[in-house]
């Protein structure tokens, strides 16, 4: 090439990091560097081409396709692609050839203020090694941010992206620490603890409550993907607990503030493990919320329910669709059939003096729980003991072991018994705390048993559906010529129904959960009674 012919340059840029996109230090300070070396052997550059945010061993990248199809284009006229250093090229020996290689058949000649490339094989073989020492960096980079990210989950901190329901927050003693993101925790709190406690038969049922909501952020359709839900139903994160199985890491305690319990998580699992429920129609439910509950009174099997065509328009009734059923197709109006469940409900409702006394015999078993918390917690901590003594055992088989397909069985044992441990412990931390007020704890509960109807009279789906459960054990069998047959209510609703009739004495304690306390006055509450003669 003669001294005076004038030489064109490009200029490569690359930066792996969206950090160094942001702050703009990187891919400027390169390119002044190519331009500098440009302007002392007077290069004139024609273009500059940028990567951004781009990791080294890649070789697939938009800038440096770009300049590629640029020196093919201007392959008449020689090019030099300049480069800050060798990094910026590639950060792996294999990419290094293969990039080096492109170039050159593209017509460019590769060149750096750095290093200076030759064709001869000692300017090769120096070439070829600051390339695997590049790629050495690379790899001990990535190596060494694994290891601290994997030190951070160990000491309790998420280090990964925000879960849905969480934003990070710089708090003082912990750096980035994840922290409740409202109304997104609350919303999804809700959903986790519906589908734990059966108020959401399906993940479908999951999936529309959060649709429902227009905080929850959806797609492009307007809805939340199943898998997003699937994703929120299996997350230990929201229970506490950090789980990162390919750093082995599993169910570590996190230092964030758990959205459910570990025992509600693990209700869900169980759930999700359990035999599928054919998803609800979201249509049909909201139109006939009884639609399944009550049964045919002739053949016991569970009423449909569906809108008949008339002449001046559509008419809701339930229906049997059970073949040979002496009532088969046989419809029953929906407002007479639902007017005269709401009568059953408004029945359940008990009397001053009833609602009195069930408040004094929930007082006594709440004053029975607090008597026996230290023997309660004595009880937790000897099996926590002896879930402990078998995580041992297995620990030593594990070490002696040569079997693969032991090793992975003891192995999925001593996770079943951590998780078992760590819902043991969560219970003697809980016997461990000072109880609320009575009062402020039964007070949902008992407003929900005062009067079960003003629930259902909300309207929502979910709040009826909390009724059925929470008021009746059985499906509830209707004749289309008696009405309603006798209901089977759950146990509060009964002992209530018989002190009514007879006289009655409370026993000592078997089980006392506090209520789980919901949206709209949900409720549950676990008691013991015996019947007395009068």
């Amino acid at each position: 090439m003669s001294p005076t012919q004038k030489v064109n340059a490009l200029i490569y840029c690359r930066v792996s990091s969206l950090k160094q996109v942001r702050e703009g230090h990187g891919l400027s300070s390169q390119e002044t560097r190519c331009r500098e070396y440009a302007r002392i052997k007077n290069y004139t550059v024609v273009e500059c081409f940028h990567d951004e945010g781009v990791s080294g061993g890649l070789t697939d990248r938009a800038g440096m396709q770009a300049m590629l199809a640029f020196l093919r284009h201007h392959k008449k006229d020689q090019h030099v692609v300049l480069i800050d250093d060798i990094s910026r090229l590639a950060r792996g020996l294999e990419a290094h050839i293969q990039l080096r290689t492109a170039i050159s058949v593209a017509g460019g000649k590769l060149e750096s203020p750095s290093i200076e490339f030759g064709e001869d094989s000692d300017s090769m073989l120096v070439e070829n090694l600051l390339a695997s020492v590049s790629q050495h960096q690379r790899q001990k980079n990535a190596e060494q941010v694994i290891h601290r990210m994997r030190a951070r989950a160990l000491n309790g901190y998420w280090v990964s992206s925000a879960a849905l329901g969480y934003r990070y927050e710089t708090v003082k003693g912990h750096g980035k620490l994840l922290v409740r993101h409202e109304p997104l925790a609350l919303i999804i709190q809700e959903g986790l603890e519906g589908f734990a406690q059966g108020r959401f038969e399906t993940q479908g049922e999951v999936k529309r409550f959060f649709e429902s909501h227009a905080a929850f952020p959806k797609g492009r359709d307007g809805t939340v993907h199943v898998q997003r839900v699937a994703d929120i139903l299996k997350r230990p994160l929201y229970a506490g607990y950090i789980n990162l199985p390919d750093w082995d890491i599993h169910l570590h305690p996190g230092k964030h503030e758990a959205l459910i319990s570990f025992g509600t998580f693990t209700k869900i699992q169980e759930r999700l493990a359990g035999k599928a429920k054919v998803p609800a129609r979201a249509d049909i439910n909201h139109d006939f919320p009884l639609r399944g509950f009550v049964t045919c009174g002739c053949c016991s099997k569970p009423m449909t329910a569906c809108w008949s065509k008339g002449r001046s328009g559509k008419y809701p009734y339930y229906l049997c669709d059970t073949k040979g059923c002496a009532v088969y197709r046989k419809s029953v109006r929906k407002e007479k059939i639902e007017a005269e469940f709401e009568a059953l409900l408004m029945q359940l409702r008990p009397s001053e003096e009833l609602y009195d006394l069930a408040m004094k015999m929930f007082k006594a078993l709440w004053d029975n729980r607090l008597e026996n918390r230290t023997q309660e917690t004595s009880s937790l901590k000897l099996e926590a003991t002896k879930v402990e003594q078998q995580i041992a055992k297995l620990v030593d088989r594990v070490v002696i072991t040569d079997s693969p397909t032991l090793l992975m069985t003891y192995e999925d044992r001593i996770k079943n018994l951590e998780a078992k441990k760590i819902e043991l412990q969560e219970k003697m931390a809980q016997c461990g705390r000072a109880l609320p007020d009575f009062d402020k704890t039964y007070r949902t509960a008992f407003t929900f048993l005062a009067n079960p109807y003003k629930t259902w009279a909300s309207g929502r789906l979910e709040d009826r559906r909390t009724v059925l459960k929470l008021v009746f054990s059985d499906r509830l069998p209707y004749d289309r010529n008696s009405g309603y047959r006798t209901a089977k209510t759950t146990l509060p609703f009964k002992v209530l129904a018989n002190i009514s009739a007879q006289k009655h004495e409370m026993v000592g304690l078997t089980g006392l959960e506090p209520v789980t306390l919901g949206f709209e006055g949900r409720c549950s509450i676990q008691l013991s009674y015996r019947p007395r003669a009068g």
